[in-house]
């Protein structure tokens, strides 16, 4: 019991950043390193897109980016891409970039 008690505290302790990838994370951090930085640029700091850095995204919400995702953008190169993610894979992008932890 006091092993188990111990465990829990330590968990307690990790910061929320430090959560293990699942391999569908695994598997959108590289769509977005890959495929987004193709037009984003590879790092992310802008190309044919705009930089998706977190000071440039600061004054969008978590929301709005997770629907320019899913929907596009309209008379740009941005593609929908709601038919490869969810809503919830989108808005755990969306958080990804701006806090800027893409970490694998």
């Amino acid at each position: 019991m006091r092993t188990l008690v111990i465990l829990l505290l330590i968990l307690a302790a990790v910061p929320a950043r430090a959560e293990m990838v699942t391999p569908r994370q695994g598997e959108l951090l590289y769509v977005l390193e890959q495929d987004c930085g193709s037009c984003h640029g590879l790092t992310l700091r802008g190309g044919l897109g705009p930089a998706l850095m977190p000071e440039r995204l600061q004054d969008r919400s978590a929301g709005d980016l997770a629907e320019v995702i899913l929907e596009g953008v309209p008379g740009t190169p941005m593609p929908p891409w709601r038919p490869f993610f969810s809503q919830q894979e989108a808005l755990w992008l969306a958080h990804v970039l701006k806090s800027g932890d893409m970490v694998k």
